[in-house]
């Protein structure tokens, strides 16, 4: 189900309210292994112990946290606090994160323990069929100055939550309260839960029948989202405007820290660190500032305990990164895969207007993978497939067949299909069919055991986006140096980007201190039941 606001004109302070979507929505956009050893289910131990005791889980999720600028900033003595739950816990440098890496996608998937296909947000950026439209999260500026802000706000605040995610995939929020357990989410994107709360919209925004003053959602007992939303009465000096309204560290962190102080922590606390994904997008992965900056954040939530050691003693403490960055080339014309020219025998529709019925192709681009989506019956996916191959830069492309998935490189003219359920499994216990040859994408089957190369969990993942919305439509992704561009998406030249399917942009470190449990598997989309049963012990 899609969603639009009405189309009466008003009149609202314009840069404002592309300030405040862009603020609000943009982040939607084993110690011993290094980058050059890939950790796999079969070297992790799993530790079954319990806890004897249940005791709050606070989660802090940093945007963009990856192994090495983590591993850089703690020996360089910028992140003491992420040191510390280190050396006193587990960590595990290679977890999976979800596919398309983009934080909106990511973020329903911890959630909700489900890939797209059963959580159905497809990405930041998507076409509804239904609506005729297209749905952005909040996206560049430039495309921001060409699209309805109104509608992004609308979008991003409350057809996320309360539409867009499918309400029979419960929340984790969602299935503590069905246990009479409370939970609380901190500036989380994803938020959906069962108590009802009022948000206020700044009044720049709030424009009549477009958009109310005040707007309803779902989400946990303790709920805070930045501007419209805070817990502690004093965080409000967070959220001013040279503070993006409140998406910061320091106002997340200050939220968690009043529940410590003021004894209020529930069962679960999932508070969102955004910081770092800017950093690393304008100065690439490798930077180390973000890391300090998120460490500096989380100081303030161990120090409400008194002392670090009172706040491992007395809490869960999890941390992980959402998505990771690979370094864009920078130089513009090398790092960039223009799409439009390569569909140029199609009628592409234009950003700044409602698609028209004569319109053959929408593109919607993800920084580092897209979906291109062919709303003209006459535009067979396999000539989009073709044209697209003959770009060196993409990497995998892929299509619906039926039931199928049918997979071709950017590359070469080989192929492979394949779909769930068979004779043959992977090292997540997942079953599948596969005919071809898979090699392209990094895949090896020996005696009916499918072992992942540098595209993990690939044929789960890409399944989970191939079927996660409605439509005809071909999903592409670029070799790592490269980002996809349409109409006035946003590039990161000489930064980090992500998106695909590569292990660059998906593979993310997770900290576990207060407890000598784990996932099941070291991916994102099990860490919810984990959680669930580190709440009901």
């Amino acid at each position: 189900m899609c969603f639009k606001v009405g189309s009466r004109p008003v009149k609202i302070n314009y840069k404002a309210a592309v300030l405040l979507v862009l603020s609000l929505s943009l982040p939607i956009i084993g110690c011993g292994a290094d980058s050059k050893g890939r950790i796999t289910q079969q070297n992790v131990k799993s530790h079954g112990a319990a806890n004897q005791k249940a005791k709050p889980v606070i989660m802090i999720l940093i945007d963009s946290l990856m192994d090495k600028p983590l591993q850089d900033a703690i020996q360089e003595g910028r992140a003491p606090a992420l040191k510390y739950l280190l050396q006193n816990g587990q960590y595990f440098p290679q977890v999976v994160s979800s596919f398309p890496t983009m934080s909106v996608t990511i973020d329903s998937t911890l959630l909700t323990g489900t890939y797209a296909d059963r959580h159905h947000v497809p990405g930041l950026v998507w076409y509804c069929g239904k609506e005729k439209r297209m749905i952005f999260y909040g996206n560049g500026v430039k495309e921001a100055l060409k699209i309805d802000q109104l509608q992004v706000f609308v979008d991003a605040v409350h057809q996320l939550n309360q539409v867009h995610l499918n309400k029979e995939t419960k929340t984790i929020h969602e299935e503590l309260a069905d246990k009479g357990k409370e939970s609380a989410s901190i500036n989380g994107i994803i938020f959906r839960g069962k108590t009802e709360h009022v948000l206020d919209v700044p009044g720049f925004i709030a424009s009549g029948s477009r958009v109310p003053k005040t707007m309803n959602i779902t989400g946990p007992k303790w709920f805070s989202y930045a501007a419209l939303a805070q817990l502690d009465p004093k965080n409000r000096w967070n959220t001013l405007v040279w503070k993006k309204y409140g998406l910061n560290n320091k106002f997340s962190a200050q939220d968690a820290a009043f529940l410590i102080r003021q004894n209020k922590l529930p069962s679960v606390t999932i508070a969102y660190f955004p910081e770092n994904d800017s950093s690393a997008h304008k100065k690439g992965p490798s930077q180390l500032d973000g890391v300090e900056k998120a460490d500096e954040a989380l100081q303030v939530a161990l120090n409400a305990y008194g002392s670090w050691e009172q706040a491992v003693k007395n809490a869960i403490w999890i941390v992980v990164g959402d998505s990771a960055q690979s370094a864009v080339y920078d130089d513009r014309q090398k790092a960039t895969v223009e799409i439009r020219p390569l569909l140029n025998r199609y009628r592409i529709a234009k950003l700044n207007r409602r698609v028209r019925a004569e319109d053959q192709i929408v593109i919607a681009t993800n920084e580092r993978m897209a979906y291109i989506y062919a709303i003209d019956a006459n535009v067979q996916l396999s000539d989009v497939v073709k044209l697209l191959q003959k770009e060196d830069k993409l990497d995998i492309i892929a299509m619906k067949d039926g039931k199928n998935v049918r997979v071709a490189a950017g590359k070469t003219g080989s192929t492979f299909s394949y779909r769930p359920g068979g004779t043959i499994t992977d090292e997540y216990g997942q079953s599948w069919t596969i005919t071809g040859e898979p090699e392209f994408a990094d895949i090896t089957v020996k005696k009916n055991r499918i072992n992942y190369g540098k595209y993990p969990d690939v044929l789960a993942r890409l399944y989970g986006a191939m079927f996660s919305h409605e439509g005809r439509y071909v999903i592409v992704t670029a070799e790592p140096g490269y980002e996809l561009v349409a109409e006035s998406s946003p590039t990161h030249i000489g930064g980090g980007s992500h998106g695909s399917l590569h292990e660059k942009d998906s593979i993310v470190p997770l900290i576990i201190t207060g407890t000598n449990t784990r996932p099941k598997t070291l991916r994102i989309v099990d860490i919810k039941d984990w959680i669930l049963q580190l709440a009901n012990e």
